[in-house]
């Protein structure tokens, strides 16, 4: 959290800060200026030269000049959400906002704003802007040079010599057509020759075929002789900690068909077992693995793997998880910390672009979003990428169900839901975070919405905490040995071990008398709670801890 105190000493050109008073009718998009020079002063104009330049703050309410006095703002004055939304829809940059008040009530708005993607020179009006003193100017040809060449070349778009359409797999483009005109509705791609289809696709271009092309439709002798790291291995050991493995499978195809056959693959009753959950009073089968992420994870994987670094598609699998490696870092600009906020874009593009068309993936870049939202929903761990470095991306999805209550709630929430009214990836996740207890992963835009709707509360302690309606889809509840608000509140109250009477008598003081709360708690010992101790050493815990 920053603190005005902070920023009063911090200067604006080498601390990557501006300052403006901004206290009334501040311009969001240029405003009613006419003068380009003018229009450019405004909030959209400013995060789009941050952006250019690596990122940076924007400060409304606090004078420019040293030591920047408080002025206070009422720019999006209640409204940082929309503000956070538009500026996303506009530019697709995802800020993040922070209102700061000075002991006199003075409202300063810190818009901090995150690097532009690699390769990338952000916009403003069709102007690629950067802060020249006072100044928004047009980037000089040089610095805007320089920053188109920071995207190594899209290795799914070179020619790959030597191969010949004969090389392709009819199958495979069989496959593509199909998938293409189910996606798009658009039936002359069933009948569009060949040739020509290959290059509306940007596949085969004047100077030949590319290896987008190899990669998706050759055959497999041809990806053998041409591209023989294009393989994806997986790997099956009985427990995790096998040092060898138990069955192994090699599959070096055209995409188009591999992704299929690897599912297939890893969906035998002996690789991705079911798992008996308890879901009162039904007991459900769930798959270990489910095909939606898995999917997403092998296509993101080969979206940015390096092909210059040599090294297959790695999928080890057993009981407990299921790691997918590729060669490759993370692309410049992305880290574990920002994954699912930073514009990112696949080292194949040519590739992505018809992968998406295809409908195999829904969106380039938003496969990691549907991992962790899957995960989360189906009561999982969230995905790991701890174990990733300079040269490989790996990323780890654990099979175990962790808490059953939380899916069987959002998977509820998600089938009564019309699509506009979903909870979106940073909303679960700040959920997931709130039961886990980790601030780190709770996002402020959720919170909002999130108690507007109930689904959280604040909370004395744990700053939020679960509301109601989570906890109705206990065990406990369910058999009708709880109420929901009864079992909130204990669980809080138990969280960190077992209590004495004298904690429950404290959370319902007001509401309860002593004799109450003393009956309210002992009718729950035997299906509930366990109770141990005797007299005032009596103390009380979940049965089965809870």
């Amino acid at each position: 959290m920053t603190d005005i105190s902070q920023l009063a000493v911090l200067r604006e050109r080498e601390d990557h800060i501006e300052f403006k008073e901004a206290k009334h009718n501040y311009p969001f998009a240029g405003g009613s200026h006419n003068e380009v020079k003018e229009r450019r002063k405004c909030v959209l104009g400013y995060v789009v030269a941050f952006a250019n330049e690596r990122g940076g703050r924007l400060v409304l309410g606090m004078a420019d000049k040293m030591p920047h006095e408080v002025v206070g703002t009422d720019f999006a004055k209640d409204k940082v959400g929309e503000l956070e939304d538009e500026i996303y829809r506009r530019l697709y940059i995802r800020v993040h906002c922070e209102e700061l008040y000075d002991e006199m009530k003075n409202r300063v708005l810190v818009i901090n704003i995150p690097s532009r993607p690699i390769g990338k020179a952000m916009r403003f009006e069709g102007v690629p802007l950067m802060r020249v003193g006072e100044s928004l100017r047009e980037m000089d040809d040089q610095e805007y040079f320089s920053i188109l060449q920071e995207q190594d070349p899209d290795f799914s778009a070179r020619i790959c010599k030597g191969i010949a359409m004969e090389d392709l797999s009819e199958e495979a483009i069989t496959q593509m057509r199909r998938l293409i005109h189910q996606k798009r509705n658009k039936p002359e791609v069933l009948t569009t020759p060949t040739s020509q289809l290959l290059s509306d696709l940007g596949l085969v271009t004047g100077d030949g075929i590319t290896y987008a092309a190899l990669i998706l439709l050759g055959k497999s002798e041809a990806i053998k002789k041409y591209l023989p790291q294009n393989n994806i291995i997986v790997e099956y050991r009985v427990t995790e900690n096998q040092t060898r493995y138990s069955a192994r499978q090699e599959f070096c195809e055209p995409l188009f068909l591999s992704i299929d056959k690897v599912w297939s693959y890893i969906n035998q009753d002996a690789i991705n077992p079911l798992m008996h959950i308890d879901a009162f009073p039904q007991i459900l089968d769930i798959p270990s693995y489910t095909e939606e992420t898995i999917r997403e994870a092998i296509l993101n994987s080969i979206q940015h793997r390096s092909f210059q670094m040599g090294g297959d598609i790695m999928i080890k699998i057993s009981p407990e998880a299921l790691e997918v490696s590729n060669a490759g870092g993370f692309p410049y600009g992305v880290n574990q910390g920002n994954i699912l906020t930073v514009n990112s874009s696949p080292r194949s593009r040519r590739l992505a672009e018809v992968i998406e068309k295809a409908g195999l993936i829904e969106r380039s870049g938003q496969g990691v979003d549907i991992m962790f939202a899957n995960c989360i929903t189906e009561g999982r761990p969230m995905p790991d990428y701890g174990e990733s470095d300079d040269f490989q991306v790996k990323l780890r999805i654990e099979s175990r169900i962790e808490n059953p209550q939380l899916r069987r709630f959002l998977i509820n929430l998600r089938d009564t839901r019309k699509p506009e009214e979903q909870l979106n990836v940073f909303d679960l996740i700040t959920i997931y975070s709130i039961i886990h207890k980790n601030g780190n992963g709770i996002h402020p835009r959720s919170i909002k919405r999130l108690i507007d709707e109930g689904i959280i509360i604040r909370h004395p302690k744990y700053e939020y905490e679960m509301g109601n309606p989570y906890f109705e889809y206990s065990p406990f509840v369910l058999k009708g040995h709880i109420d929901s608000d009864t079992l909130r509140r204990l669980h809080y109250i138990l969280a960190d071990g077992p209590k004495s009477m004298s904690s429950f008598i404290s959370e319902w003081n007001g509401e309860l008398t002593v004799k109450q709360v003393r009956t309210k708690i002992e009718k729950l010992v035997g299906t509930v709670l366990s109770k141990s101790g005797i007299g005032r050493g009596t103390t009380y815990a979940f049965v089965n801890n809870g």
